[in-house]
């Protein structure tokens, strides 16, 4: 194997690694903003709670109904946010599936090519070792037959 062809392998694995680390800094980005919108998720989740705890409270003391009819309108407002987030979430979920396989696609390529680069170092090396075995060879028995003429 040349020298020109190991650096080929090498200028691959460089870029393909590249290409993984992106992928992952993508999957990394996605799951940062999945955690980001949890929190927010889980936020409007507590404060619906409390909101709904607020109205039964107040309807143990009594309220009026304008106050009412504000806190189920609040509530609603809250329940269609909750949904919406949940909506993102999803969303989040399959692009964060997406990305996940993506990656694990370019860690595949990349074992791949360095399998390769491996495989042909090794042939190469077999190769040259053959040939040095052959060469060695050659020269013992080219001794071998000086020696045998000299004493013939």
């Amino acid at each position: 194997m040349t020298d020109q062809k190991l650096k080929s392998f090498d200028t691959l694995i460089s870029l393909t690694q590249n290409q993984v680390d992106e992928a992952g800094g993508r999957l990394g980005k996605l799951m940062s903003e999945r955690t980001n919108a949890q929190q927010q998720l889980d936020m409007l989740r507590q404060y619906r709670e409390d909101y709904a705890n607020r109205l039964n409270q107040a309807g143990q003391t009594g309220i009026t109904a304008t106050n009412y009819h504000n806190f189920t309108r609040f509530l609603a407002t809250l329940d269609e946010a909750i949904l919406q987030q949940t909506r993102v979430m999803t969303h989040m979920d399959h692009n964060i599936s997406v990305s996940k396989e993506h990656w694990r696609n370019e860690q595949r390529r990349l074992h791949s090519y360095e399998t390769l680069k491996t495989r042909r170092v090794q042939q190469h090396i077999a190769a040259e070792n053959r040939r040095e075995q052959l060469h060695t060879d050659e020269m013992s028995a080219a001794i071998h037959r000086r020696n045998s003429m000299d004493r013939g």
